[in-house]
């Protein structure tokens, strides 16, 4: 049986240090939340590689764990502090939330599909607000100080970045499959300000898709 302990101390020295990840404090968590609790049975032995795990999310496509240096990147790039008010959107069965309310937020973690809500519910028990709706649709809780979006994004969403409180910061992988980036939202009045992080994709979110074009 794999020492999932061990386990974990790898992933953190090997793939998130190596990785430019450097925030004591988010090394901290995810050497203390058990990834592979946020996987479905079956599939544990599997939570600690250096790839983004995907699952079945019904008519709403596929959600994603992402590979853990890049979710630990993204996340550190949100700054989390004690007290910040996130939304963890698409959170799957919800590990990025854990990892969000490890580092002392305040979560909402929003999941559409109601197999994928149910089982993030009874993993992250009291330390997150679960709550299942439509990715776009506004989330009670807000203005957020940081927004995580677990998926990649094709268009700008801005029904997210309308949720951000002033200087608020939100961070997703943007852009078509093979050309897909990081990226780094931050709310300053009514203007945003954005900038590419790193390389990066993932699955798409199909509430953030771009519309099919027509064929002749």
């Amino acid at each position: 049986m794999l020492d999932y302990a061990q386990a974990r101390r790898l992933m953190v020295d090997c793939q998130l240090r190596t990785f430019d990840v450097n925030d004591v404090a988010v090394l901290d968590a995810f050497d203390s939340v058990p990834r592979e609790r946020f996987v479905p049975p079956g599939r544990e032995d599997f939570a600690y590689i250096d790839q983004t795990l995907t699952f079945d999310a019904g008519e709403d496509g596929v959600r994603s764990m992402p590979a853990p240096m890049v979710l630990a990147r993204m996340i550190q790039a949100l700054k989390i502090r004690p007290g910040t008010r996130a939304l963890d959107v698409g959170t799957g069965y919800g590990y990025g939330a854990a990892i969000l309310a490890r580092l002392g937020a305040e979560v909402v973690a929003l999941e559409s599909a109601a197999d994928l809500a149910g089982a993030a519910r009874e993993r992250l028990g009291e330390c997150a607000d679960l709550v299942q709706g439509a990715l776009t649709a506004p989330v009670k809780g807000g203005p957020f100080d940081a927004i995580l979006v677990e998926g990649r994004v094709e268009v700008r969403p801005q029904a997210l970045l309308d949720q951000l409180a002033d200087d608020g910061r939100l961070v997703c992988v943007l852009g078509p499959h093979r050309n897909a980036k990081a990226t780094l939202f931050v709310r300053a009045g009514d203007a945003f300000g954005s900038r590419a992080l790193f390389d990066a994709s993932l699955p798409a979110l199909k509430s953030f898709a771009t519309e099919p074009g027509f064929a002749f």
